[in-house]
């Protein structure tokens, strides 16, 4: 569907940080991080905050940090503009600059800049002042989106009196800090900054008449942006350009992911994720889904209100059901061993009687965000690589700090095989090998040496029908403010949301 749209998805992110401001990391290792696993980037700098709590001591700890982190972004924005454009590579990596500006008032917004020409940090203490700022500086090569916005009102959450949507015509629903979609979600506001509001969700916003398209984000601290299963920002557009990306961001063709680079979209009344449709449009919704592991269920949304739900497993429609071998989705996880550790993962994945069509890394960076709990950055060497059938990797692992909490690092792969396809997998040494059909039946686990040595889990494989959806659904008709959505949850946990289509 997307390709007859004449539009395929690019994953990136746009609200991440290094230490530039206040952050851990290069921006030089920050950039290298993201060419190994998005399409498009922009590094933030946190930049100002004109209603700062300075006069309450209880938080001079955090003014303090603050303050040098936006000097320094300050001394250093100029000159990095030099680093972004070495880093650009047109058709193949995307670099955006951006920054931030913190507001209790109107909530937090970043600030994206479309070209690579150096223009100045401004400052601005609601959105009214930023959006003429931006246009006489710019024209229409800048806009602004909210991000974080479950917080309540006054705490740094959206204020949705002051949205607006030629400044704003996308927002971060996604991050580290949790999913802002509605009320209760399984990744909740958790940060010390405190809980998320109703009235600060995306639901409430939309039933409010406010249109927008969605953004994910990592809103990493630690120079590692896209991070795996922070957030991610998918972007439908002709082509991976400058240019081609602006305009759909522009024209909301977004959607918002967890993790995983997975393909949501549908069609309404011949309108994209992000479009508008008249009243008496076709009422039919045209969906499609590839998601790079098992689909638990995708759901549409209309005005709030769950009406339609999809399990594939139970109402199976692949799209390439009848290709020749088994198309499916291989993912390779390391980590695990004694707390607080870490181990360096060499060796390689292969396939034996089949084919690697594509790889996706999917690779974490540390969990530090204030600049209070210590320095996160260290020196990254890791490596992953696609020769013939043969995936490389060299990839540090650190041991999970609890049991909540992953830190495994991952490496999955788009794969075609044949009736006797196996896996190899070559690991510090060692060499493991299973069947395809073992995995159809379940993961296989092992342990690099005895109990609480580092292991390894390979998912079990999906079959076409597990992995992707297409179809049609009968709506009832479109009144004059209707919204509608959908979003895909992910039997992994990863979830991928597509732009709402409104009916003017």
């Amino acid at each position: 569907m997307a390709s007859q749209a004449g539009v395929r998805p690019y994953y990136g992110d746009l609200h991440n940080h290094c230490g530039i401001s206040y952050g851990h990391g290069s921006l030089e290792q920050a950039l290298k991080r993201a060419r190994r696993q998005l399409d498009f980037v922009s590094v933030t700098g946190h930049a100002y905050w004109p209603d700062m709590p300075v006069d309450d001591a209880s938080v001079a700890h955090i003014v303090d940090f603050h303050v040098k982190g936006f000097a320094r972004l300050d001394r250093l924005w100029p000159g990095h503009f030099a680093t972004l454009a070495a880093a650009d590579e047109p058709g193949r990596f995307i670099v955006f600059p951006g920054y931030e500006i913190h507001s209790f008032a109107h909530g937090d917004y970043t600030i994206v800049y479309r070209d690579l020409t150096q223009r100045p940090i401004l400052k601005a203490d609601s959105p009214a002042e930023l959006k003429p700022m931006l246009q006489a500086e710019a024209g229409t090569g800048a806009f602004a989106f909210p991000h974080h916005i479950g917080y309540r009102l006054g705490a740094r959450g959206i204020n949705w009196t002051s949205l607006d949507p030629e400044l704003s015509p996308v927002l971060e629903i996604v991050s580290m800090h949790g999913c802002s979609e509605t009320s209760i979600m399984d990744r909740p506001f958790l940060h010390s900054m405190g809980p998320s509001d109703g009235h600060s969700t995306v639901r409430h916003g939309l039933d409010l008449g406010h249109r927008f398209g969605f953004l994910g984000n990592t809103d990493h601290h630690s120079g590692y942006p896209g991070s795996y299963g922070h957030g991610r920002s998918v972007v439908y557009a002709g082509s991976n350009d400058r240019g081609a990306l602006w305009d759909a961001i522009m024209q909301r063709r977004t959607g918002a992911l967890t993790g995983d680079n997975a393909h949501l979209f549908f069609t309404l009344g011949g309108a994209m994720p992000g479009g508008e449709v008249e009243a008496a449009a076709d009422q039919t919704l045209r969906l499609e889904a590839v998601a790079p592991g098992h689909i638990d269920y995708i759901d549409v949304i209309r005005n709030g209100a769950l009406v339609r739900r999809v399990v594939p497993e139970v109402e199976a429609s692949p799209i390439d059901g009848d290709s020749a071998g088994l198309e499916t989705i291989v993912v390779l996880e390391l980590g695990w061993g004694a707390r607080g550790r870490q181990h360096r993962w060499s060796g390689s994945l292969r396939v034996e009687g089949g084919e690697i069509l594509s790889v996706e890394p999917r690779l974490r960076g540390n969990e530090v965000v204030s600049p209070l709990e210590g320095d996160a950055d260290g020196q990254d060497e890791d490596e992953v690589f696609l020769d013939g059938n043969r995936i490389g990797f060299s990839i540090t692992a650190s041991s999970n700090p609890n049991n909540l909490t992953p830190a495994m690092q991952a490496i999955a792969a788009r794969v075609r095989l044949g009736s006797d396809a196996r896996l190899v997998l070559d690991a510090n040494g060692q060499r493991f090998e299973v069947t395809a059909e073992r995995l159809l039946g379940g993961a296989l686990a092992a342990n690099l040496g005895p109990i609480d040595s580092p292991a390894f889990r390979l998912f079990p494989l999906p079959r076409p029908h597990q992995w992707q959806w297409q179809g049609k659904i009968a709506l009832e008709p479109l009144r004059s403010g209707d919204w509608v959505y959908v979003r895909m949850r992910q039997a992994n946990g990863q979830w991928a949301w597509a732009s709402p289509i409104f009916c003017r």
